[in-house]
């Protein structure tokens, strides 16, 4: 297939995920927009529960991102049994780990206490995550389902969903956050609500159209859905795992990085936010362009075709390192004005926010053409069902690298605040380099001698 014609697929592919990637952003920003004119400690409960809640989100999305790899890999071997078995006991993991869950979420305000939150804010945080702990088992089913259609190169659907699940959220939020309409007024309850009704609507609109799309409905992926599969069941278990445990290494290093943030100062803190928030809303279409390079790698892999995997991945490393380049230009030379974007300008605060924010993303011009290297990396690997090494790969990476290089520059060397983004680009670099280099000289990438 030549260059070109990769290019056109991915685009087609990873454009709806790139914009569904960004509309879910939104379901974020728009809880966050609307708590924070409700009040300040209901938008302090909000910031600490949505995070609490997608800490343990990330760890049960590994299921889905393995459905991923597994359906496309199987459409490519013309199995389409396979990608409903793997589908199916997909949906299943998710409902069971979230009901596993749910006892994290019922006594969240402890275990917020014993992490040192003020016990008036983790006891509003527990309102609001016993109610959103509820919208994980569908939340992740809808991640299965939104893997399978992607597998299946269905991806413009996907967009339109999420954006109705916006306007629903929204929506709600303005009933029941502030009592709108003669209903009651509940504050970060009313949050919860919204965000559980909008992960219903996702889930209940995908696996309508899952089950009954043109050219999808004989694969019958809800058939006798009641009956056990455990030979897929584990595999998708055993390769999820890994998954899971690598996003949460990747996100905790984050974390981390806040809380050693905010030793060195509350501005640095604030700045580093802003950075981190620009840093996502570009990196969304890298993560797009992962998804699609999963499901073309798992297509290539189940044909076993290595020239049309090592063409594919060379075609979508290449398009998001392109996006990559410029997101660097404009790092660099839009900082200060990306910057006030999220700033008061009569806040006396804000010049000094804006000083250390340009900084931050001068730096973060450098971690990003990283953070794609091995967010494409992974995407290839997990195409071709390759997760238990990248796992420990990420976990060396951003714990025995990251981490430690972030403490040292920030305050045994004394760079602060600049110094520990230094540390991330160390740890991040690092899990770029070992995934890359392992997609690269896999075996999937050799052409199989032909039997005797």
């Amino acid at each position: 297939m030549p260059l070109a014609r990769h290019v056109r697929a991915i685009f087609t592919l990873g454009l709806p995920l790139i914009g569904s990637n960004l509309a879910q952003m939104l379901l974020n920003v728009t809880d966050t927009v609307m708590v924070g004119w409700y009040g300040v400690e209901a938008l302090a409960a909000l910031v600490l529960g949505t995070s609490y809640f997608f800490s343990i989100f990330m760890l049960g999305n590994g299921i889905a991102l393995a459905v991923m790899g597994r359906v496309s890999a199987s459409l490519g071997a013309d199995d389409e049994v396979q990608a409903r078995r793997d589908t199916r006991m997909g949906i299943w993991l998710s409902i069971v780990f979230g009901v596993a869950m749910l006892p994290l979420f019922w006594n969240s305000g402890a275990v917020l206490e014993l992490l040192g939150q003020k016990p008036e804010i983790a006891a509003l945080a527990q309102d609001y995550l016993r109610i959103l702990g509820f919208a994980l088992a569908p939340g992740l089913a809808m991640m299965v389902i939104r893997s399978y259609l992607s597998a299946q190169e269905r991806t413009a659907v996907l967009l339109w969903i999420t954006l109705a699940a916006v306007l629903l959220n929204a929506g709600v939020n303005w009933i029941l956050i502030f009592g709108n309409w003669g209903a009651p007024e509940l504050g970060v309850r009313g949050a919860a609500i919204a965000s559980l009704s909008a992960m219903v609507l996702n889930l209940v609109a995908q696996a309508i159209y899952a089950a009954r799309a043109p050219g999808l409905t004989h694969i019958r992926l809800f058939q006798r859905f009641w009956r056990p599969d455990w030979e897929a069941f584990w595999i998708v278990a055993k390769m999820g795992l890994p998954v899971g445990l690598t996003s949460v290494a990747e996100g905790s290093m984050f974390q981390a990085s806040a809380l050693m943030m905010g030793w060195i100062g509350t501005v640095e803190l604030a700045a580093h936010g802003i950075a981190l928030q620009v840093s996502s809303i570009t990196f969304m279409v890298h993560v797009g362009l992962s998804n699609a390079a999963t499901v073309r790698a798992g297509r290539a892999h189940g044909r076993r075709d290595p020239r049309l995997l090592r063409d594919g991945a060379l075609a979508v490393t290449g398009m998001s390192l392109g996006f990559g380049l410029l997101t660097v230009a404009v790092f660099v030379f839009a900082g200060p004005w990306l910057t006030r974007l999220f700033l008061d300008a009569d806040n006396p605060a804000t010049p000094e926010i804006v000083l250390y924010g340009v900084r931050f993303l001068m730096v973060a011009a450098i971690f990003q053409l990283f953070d794609l290297m091995q967010v494409m990396a992974l995407g290839l690997l997990r195409g071709v069902q390759d997760t238990r090494v990248p796992m420990w790969m990420a976990v060396a990476s951003y714990w025995l690298i990251g981490i430690p290089a972030s403490y040292f520059l920030a305050f045994t060397l004394d760079l602060g605040g600049v110094g520990l983004w230094f540390g991330l680009v160390l740890g991040l670099a690092s899990a770029g380099a070992m995934m890359m280099r392992r997609f690269w000289r896999g075996a999937w990438l050799h052409p199989r001698p032909a039997a005797a």
